[in-house]
């Protein structure tokens, strides 16, 4: 059944609503037998709520589907980001190669907990607990392209302020601290702390900034702030921040230097 892509979330719920009826279940049937509550199965047809990729992924096998949920899923996620960054959110998944900086810990690189508390902050989602969880479980789903096969090159360069601003939460932050270091020793991941001790840099005060090589060689850059995001391919553009970028990058401790770096932190942090 061809439900639209570009459907989003109302296109997600009408196909969750299409295999429920074909396999002659009633949602008070489907809750009962998956563990999930009604209402929320009722809200996830209606399209007023996003779900976490995993109850795609219980609902795929319970119905049998494949990955039919999940695949539509993969594109309703893009409804929980502002119009601008969905633009940036298709190059990524498509990239072969990326380069990101950021000041704070990077959203690939959240934990479900730590994510949860910073978008629960006034200045970035209004506290509304469903608008919340659409933006955690919408971060998390992007999450998915750092695993994907083939799998994308992908470079962090975190400064060293993400990793001395703690969570509120001592057990969130260990886990956060744990996950960057665990995903800092995968294969097609290298992670890098610029640390206070590089001095000023190109990008401070400037926000976080990707760049993004296609398969073709094909290149953009995308610049971030508390309140404005700009994606530009303009080959000038992308040379000066890449330019940036490997100033920054050689400025950084190496990857083993910065593994030993985050695991000192965590060790701080446990004591």
């Amino acid at each position: 059944m061809g439900v639209a892509v570009d459907g989003g979330r109302v296109a997600l719920g009408r196909t969750l609503r299409f295999l429920r009826e074909a396999a002659g279940k009633s949602l008070g049937q489907l809750a009962e037998e998956t563990g999930y509550d009604k209402s929320y199965l009722s809200r996830l047809e209606s399209g007023e709520r996003l779900s976490k990729v995993r109850v795609m992924e219980d609902l795929d096998s319970y119905y049998g589907s494949g990955d039919l949920l999940v695949s539509h899923w993969k594109a309703a996620r893009h409804d929980a980001f502002k119009a601008k960054y969905q633009d940036f959110m298709r190059l990524e998944e498509t990239a072969r190669i990326m380069h990101k900086y950021a000041p704070n810990v990077p959203g690939l690189l959240q934990t479900e907990e730590f994510a949860r508390e910073v978008l629960s902050e006034p200045q970035t989602t209004p506290r509304d607990a469903d608008a919340v969880e659409e933006q955690v479980a919408a971060r998390l789903g992007r999450q998915l392209l750092l695993r994907k096969d083939p799998a994308p090159s992908v470079r962090f360069v975190v400064d060293e302020l993400a990793f001395r601003r703690a969570s509120a939460s001592a057990e969130v932050w260990n886990g956060q601290l744990l996950q960057v270091e665990a995903v800092a020793q995968w294969p097609n991941v290298t992670v890098q702390v610029l640390p206070f001790a590089a001095g000023l840099h190109d990008l401070m005060g400037k926000g976080s900034l990707t760049l993004l090589w296609q398969r073709d060689g094909s290149a953009v850059a995308y610049t971030e702030g508390d309140s404005s995001g700009l994606l530009t391919d303009d080959p000038d553009d992308v040379l000066r921040h890449r330019l940036s970028y490997d100033r920054l990058r050689d400025l950084a401790l190496s990857p083993s230097d910065s593994l030993s770096f985050i695991r000192d932190v965590l060790e701080e942090h446990r004591s």
